[in-house]
């Protein structure tokens, strides 16, 4: 494993390839706009710690509510969010930009690898909230997920693999992503995005890639697994039960 997928911009621009998809989502992506957005913490110049060429973290949420965005919590751990203290979060979808300031409600999971609920100052009008499944995904199940290569919007499709059982991937859901020939579709700023189903329901949140690192001609190059294997690792939306069981014994 490579390790966590949300990383540190740099002053220098990161070029990503566009590539042709060579298979079809089995869900119209129009219905899921607005439901999922690139979010960045931006840091000021005492967060950068002495580091000139660390602007922030960037990550990928979808909507619980107008007011309430979920993650990956190692997103908003990286970003240094707090429980208490409202700090600006800037959201990005397909029409545009926004800062709403933002905290941490709550952090839900069982496993070492959590979700975090994100509280939003003020609603976001056009925001859409995704219905949750509460059936684990089967092996082959196809399934698909909104990255943000460049800053924009992109649907990636793929299949549930199967569940992890040794060490950190224990418990995690495991999935075959890709655009086309490109293994690499679902990386950098991906952590948080929602894994849908073919019903438009999400069934994970995406937390890591798994790939190794090779060294040719003075440079290190990233690869992914082999076709047939998993290549990302994702956290069961089964992870918010008890949030929503707790919501419940508030109800009157």
């Amino acid at each position: 494993m490579h390790g966590r997928i949300d990383h540190l911009l740099f002053v220098s621009s990161l070029l990503f390839a566009n590539t042709r998809s060579l298979g079809a989502v089995c869900i119209d992506p129009a219905q899921l706009a607005h439901s999922t957005v690139s979010i960045m913490r931006h840091f000021d110049g005492a967060e950068r710690e002495g580091r000139s060429d660390l602007i922030g973290v960037q990550g990928t949420g979808w909507f619980l509510s107008s007011t309430t965005l979920v993650s990956a919590e190692h997103v908003t751990a990286a970003m240094r969010l707090s429980t208490e203290e409202w700090k600006p979060l800037e959201l990005t979808d397909g029409d545009g930009s926004q800062s709403i300031a933002a905290r941490i409600q709550r952090v839900a999971g069982p496993e070492a690898e959590k979700l975090a609920i994100i509280e939003l100052q003020s609603a976001v009008s056009n925001a859409r909230s995704v219905t949750i499944r509460k059936e684990p995904l089967q092996p082959e199940e196809p399934v698909m997920t909104i990255a943000y290569p460049a800053g924009h919007p992109q649907p990636v499709s793929g299949r549930f693999v199967r569940v992890g059982d040794d060490g950190k991937l224990t418990g995690m859901a495991l999935l075959e992503l890709y655009d086309g020939d490109n293994r690499l579709a679902v990386d950098h700023g991906a952590s948080g995005a929602p894994v849908i189903d073919c019903n438009g329901r999400v069934v994970a949140v995406i937390s890591d890639v798994l790939t190794q690192s090779i060294h040719w001609a003075y440079r290190e190059i990233r690869i992914s697994t082999a076709w047939g294997m998993p290549n990302v690792v994702s956290v069961p939306v089964q992870a918010l039960d008890p949030v929503f069981q707790s919501a419940s014994r508030r109800s009157p």
